[in-house]
């Protein structure tokens, strides 16, 4: 996607891990600058992520977003308060087959429901990382059946990428219209609702804030933010994002660890935006 975009964009929604974030899962001071300044130019900044709530109350509280936020890639539409303006959980019939077309394939589970992180194990090289995104410890359960019909997420995780490109396509090919089915990373496999997908999100958001499609940007790094960036009146992608992401924006800003989203507001936004 090219060419200009003109018409006076009030809304940044950003994604979070790739994009607001380092690789060390920080908003670096130069990002809660140019929120500032965005903020001090009267335009509304958000984040939606795939993370759970509880992973993103601190960059709410450093970056003092009181406004509605999206959890679970837009499957829970919230803020900082508490109130939930929108919660959607994925169907159980959906939860009951993806685990039983997984099965015993090597992969380790994770459901985050009822605000909590369950998971097969607490080992793993992703384990650690995702301690630092949901701002919480799994609990080790053996058994999920007791979670299925109170699942807000759910995710395989394996650094195995074609056998996780496998089961994507298998859980896909039966429940991709009844579920959002994408790989937020090579290697997580994530299930949230039909409405729990950037698309429906932003819209979502957009409407929280009283604006318009039409009046809103986006920014993210990875598959899941696609939709999102679709959506988005102006679509800028993370110097890290991979090519398919690449083609869907309008405007590429430097990566999650040159200050990438620093770069974009005051380039893109801040100061219009260019051919």
């Amino acid at each position: 996607m090219s060419g200009e975009v003109s018409g006076a964009i009030k809304l940044l929604v950003s994604d979070v891990d790739g994009t607001l974030v380092d690789k060390e899962k920080k908003v670096t001071p130069a990002t809660v600058d140019a929120v500032k300044r965005l903020k001090a130019a009267g335009l509304g900044f958000t984040i939606i992520s795939a993370r759970p709530r509880s992973g993103m109350m601190p960059i709410a509280e450093l970056l003092g977003i009181d406004e509605p936020m999206g959890a679970f890639n837009g499957g829970i539409v919230f803020r900082r308060d508490g109130t939930v303006i929108e919660h959607h959980m994925i169907d159980v019939d959906v939860v009951r087959g993806a685990m039983e077309i997984v099965g015993d394939a090597p992969v380790d589970t994770w459901f985050f429901a009822d605000d909590v992180w369950y998971a097969s194990t607490d080992q793993g090289g992703h384990v650690g990382s995702e301690r630092k995104a949901s701002a919480q410890d799994p609990v080790i359960v053996s058994d999920f059946t007791d979670l299925l019909a109170k699942a807000d997420k759910v995710t395989f995780v394996s650094d195995d990428e074609e056998l996780l490109r496998d089961l994507h396509a298998k859980v896909a090919a039966k429940f991709d219209t009844q579920a959002t089915i994408v790989q937020s990373q090579t290697y997580y496999l994530d299930i949230t609702p039909v409405a729990g997908n950037k698309g429906s999100g932003i819209e979502e958001l957009a409407d929280a804030f009283g604006i318009s499609l039409t009046q809103t940007a986006a920014i993210g790094d990875q598959a899941n933010d696609i939709a999102m960036l679709k959506r988005a009146k102006l679509a800028i992608a993370m110097g890290n994002a991979p090519q398919n992401v690449r083609d869907v924006v309008h405007e590429i800003t430097s990566a999650n660890d040159a200050d990438g989203v620093a770069h974009a507001i005051d380039t893109f936004i801040l100061n219009g935006v260019s051919a």
